[in-house]
């Protein structure tokens, strides 16, 4: 199967990758972060979460990082909300669009967010209503779809009902995330053809590289029509209720692995690659990301 020619890569580094880390940035840092994801060629950035600051204390200054964050018509910030007062902060903030989550397992959502799958669908209809009615986007994730750290493997049959679930509500995508990275590209095609055979909805894919595998997914996904992938700069980031859920595909990776097989995303690798260093700076690590330390191929390409 030809790849498609052109991906939407959503950065989720400064929520998704800070969340998980150790290093709690100012809000200076983390807009600076933005900007520079923005400069890279990023337009869709999941800025920050609304969730309990006792939980994820690197979210604590969400409606901070909210109020500083460069206004543009062409960038769409996102941020996420996990029931009704995330929402309503997320609003507040002015966020262009909100993603809500519901987990695909009862142990993992109640430590994610204190719910069942089941309370977790009725969360997310509510939630879908709300930003209908206040005219914000509304996309979906299905955390853990791949498989739980509690739990263990997840059935491809039990995302399609997952899937069919969260149609009802109407999101503007819906995004399978693969949380504690332990999915490979066999799952993610059958996935994206169980999920196709009760929705028309667009489907999105988040991939943790925890065994090496984020990249082959990604591939897969692209390969079986997907055209919107999340990655973090810097392969940054994990889940703080997943033991060894470490980081994201690298977004400046991802962008490298793409416009090899001709695919556009509208990202200079270059540029990611060079923020990828620098917030590992910032966070006082080297990150996952690979492009970075060998640099792009052939030599002085970007």
């Amino acid at each position: 199967m030809d790849a498609l020619s052109r991906v939407e890569i959503i950065e989720v580094g400064p929520r998704d990758g800070l969340q998980n880390e150790g290093t709690v940035l100012t809000v200076e840092t983390k807009v600076a972060f933005i900007e520079r994801v923005i400069a890279a060629g990023a337009r869709r950035i999941e800025a920050v979460s609304f969730v309990n600051p006792r939980h994820v204390p690197q979210m604590a200054d969400a409606d901070d990082v909210m109020a500083k964050v460069p206004r543009r018509a062409d960038v769409s910030y996102a941020g996420l909300v996990l029931n009704r007062r995330g929402l309503e902060r997320a609003l507040v903030a002015r966020v262009d669009e909100i993603n809500a989550v519901v987990v695909a397992t009862d142990t993992f959502s109640k430590r994610n967010q204190g719910t069942t799958t089941e309370e977790g669908l009725r969360v997310w209809s509510e939630i879908a209503w709300l930003a209908a009615e206040a005219g914000v986007r509304a996309t979906v994730t299905i955390a853990a779809a791949f498989g739980c750290p509690f739990e263990g493997a997840v059935s491809a049959d039990h995302v399609r009902e997952l899937v069919r679930r969260v149609a009802d509500a109407g999101p503007a995508e819906i995004v399978l995330a693969d949380t504690i990275g332990v999915g490979v590209p066999t799952q993610v095609t059958e996935l994206v053809r169980q999920s196709c055979e009760v929705t028309d909805i667009p489907l999105r894919f988040h991939f943790h590289n925890t065994r090496n595998t984020g990249y082959a997914n990604a591939t897969a996904a692209v390969l079986a029509g997907v055209s919107k992938l999340d990655s973090s700069c810097g392969g940054i980031g994990g889940c703080p209720f997943a033991p060894n859920a470490t980081g994201n595909v690298a977004t400046e990776d991802l962008e490298y692995l793409l416009a090899g097989m001709g695919v556009h995303t509208g990202l200079d690798a270059d540029a990611v690659a060079r923020t990828g260093t620098w917030i590992g700076t910032q966070l006082g690590k080297a990150v996952p990301a690979l492009l970075g330390r060998a640099g792009p191929f052939p030599a002085g390409d970007t």
